[in-house]
């Protein structure tokens, strides 16, 4: 059994951003430019952003953050992401979700420049990936299938079988996972499949994106397969400082045994999300997807 590292690719792929980063500035072109709008006080939103400001620093790219408060307005918010739109200096930026109830979080999606939706959210981006035009692609998925191709994992014919089917993650890997570029047969499953243990067992790539702690157990894992787990729900425990831990979507402890690559949580496919945003937004400064 191998265990994918992200965080070691993940280390990789920042060395050679901030390489092409330096030899940029040193040509007299600008910096990269990420800004990150961030509403309220969600623990794992305020973590999630504190990372992506600081791989900013490691790459050499210049970040904002932008911070409101949970009562700001869907109005307030959305001339915000104008305002953003008009930022000639700024080559990307995020909206962090999850968003207050009253906010519309498809309106704050659409209401972006899909040239500057460096999270890949906007219908358009989405469009563009599912007609293999170029298209700047959701963090999570784009990592995955970097791990997929740098640890060198075979999956042209091969099974892939995605459990869950949501806009950010299953549904777009599985667009992936069928590109000529990875040539797999991707099966979707979801919580109103029936025999999904019978289907998982068939896959040769497994990829769990629920967010149900432990849900994929031995029994629904063929010996050999590729386990991707993409889980990373905060759980309670009395192990850790801050009083919790993140689990995935893996029982690992009963799947890795049986498997010839796992990655684990955390330091699987997390590390990896975060540093595909660094990827989008260095497509976005060389102006690569829409010219």
């Amino acid at each position: 059994m191998v265990l994918i590292d992200g965080n070691k690719v993940s280390a990789e792929i920042k060395q050679e951003i901030a390489a092409e980063v330096a030899a940029m500035v040193k040509e007299g072109k600008k910096q990269p430019h990420l800004a990150a709008v961030l509403v309220g006080h969600d623990g794992g939103s305020e973590t999630y952003v504190a990372y992506k400001i600081k791989d900013c620093e490691a790459v050499g790219f210049k970040s904002s953050l932008i911070r409101y408060e949970d009562d700001v307005t869907e109005a307030e918010l959305l001339a915000k992401i104008k305002e953003l739109n008009e930022d000639d200096d700024l080559d990307g930026f995020i909206v962090q979700l999850p968003l207050p109830k009253h906010i519309s979080e498809q309106k704050v999606i659409e209401a972006i420049d899909p040239k500057k939706d460096v999270d890949g959210f906007h219908p358009m981006n989405v469009g563009r990936m599912v007609i293999g035009l170029p298209a700047y692609v959701s963090a999570t998925p784009y990592g995955i299938v970097e791990l997929i191709k740098r640890y060198k994992i075979e999956t042209n014919g091969k099974n892939c079988v995605i459990i869950g089917r949501s806009n950010i993650v299953g549904r777009p890997l599985s667009v992936l996972m069928s590109q000529k570029a990875v040539n797999a047969t991707v099966t979707v499953a979801h919580s109103r499949t029936e025999n999904l243990e019978e289907i998982c067992r068939k896959a040769d790539i497994l990829i769990a994106a629920i967010g149900a702690p432990g849900f994929v157990k031995g029994n629904m894992v063929k010996d050999g397969a590729v386990v991707i787990d993409v889980g990373t729900t905060r759980v309670k425990s009395d192990e850790t400082k801050s009083g919790f831990r993140l689990k995935g979507d893996v029982l690992f402890e009963e799947v890795a045994e049986k498997c010839s690559y796992i990655t684990p949580v955390p330091g699987g496919v997390g590390p990896m999300t975060r540093v595909s945003l660094l990827q989008n937004t260095l497509l976005a400064a060389k102006k690569k997807i829409y010219g």
